[in-house]
């Protein structure tokens, strides 16, 4: 068994999406005041490697807290357009993986766009699913879809379609994942995006991880 971590380390420094803020560690607790070592965490619910809940983009759209932990665990397999010269990635890119889809649990899109994490680069120029490619995708029964970069969606997109089509239907989204390069492209594997259990989650950072057998 092959377990690999697909997911960024949660620091103060660390990129985050434009407009939000960077998480903070406060040391709330010490060994030498209490005898003990806390930490006072602040962040918000889509830093780092996250998942996106339907009430993130809808207005009775349902909160991960409210699915089945089920829903957080499944077959996948990777989609790779690391080496692919478009930015937008239609259903002719997709299209001829159709049978597969439909077995799978969860569609991981590879664009290698996780090698510029914190550089300013990170921000622009990945492939992106069209509106097109969300729709035909939102036919399947697929629980999640994941990607390597900052948003499934245009990052000039203000009304991010692509997260409102895929979320109206229940398939979550994972943002930012990375090290995709250390799983064999050949075959499916076990994913795990287990969220936070808080209440009314909108969204939550994971620990995203793949299990190869």
């Amino acid at each position: 068994m092959k377990v690999t971590d697909l997911s960024h380390l949660i620091h103060s420094s660390m990129p985050v999406f434009p407009g939000t803020e960077q998480p903070t560690f406060q040391r709330a607790n010490t060994l030498e005041k209490d005898g003990f070592l806390e930490a006072k965490i602040t962040m918000y619910s889509h830093t780092g490697t996250h998942i996106d809940a339907p009430a993130h983009m809808h207005q009775n759209g349902s909160y991960l807290d409210e699915f089945a932990i089920d829903k957080f665990i499944g077959t996948a397999i990777i989609l790779d357009f690391s080496r692919s010269n478009t930015q937008v990635l239609d259903i002719e890119s997709i299209i001829s993986h159709e049978e597969t889809i439909r077995n799978i649990d969860f569609l991981i899109l590879k664009t290698g766009w996780s090698k510029y994490w914190g550089n300013p680069k990170y921000y622009k120029g990945f492939p992106y699913l069209t509106e097109e490619s969300a729709k035909w995708l939102s036919q399947f029964a697929l629980k999640g879809i994941g990607i390597d970069a900052i948003s499934i969606d245009d990052i000039e997109s203000s009304s991010f379609p692509v997260h409102k089509i895929l979320l109206e239907k229940n398939i979550v989204i994972i943002e930012n994942l990375t090290n995709l390069d250390s799983i064999d492209p050949r075959a499916s594997f076990l994913l795990s995006v287990m969220p936070i259990k808080n209440k009314q989650a909108d969204g939550s950072p994971v620990r995203a991880i793949s299990i190869e057998l």
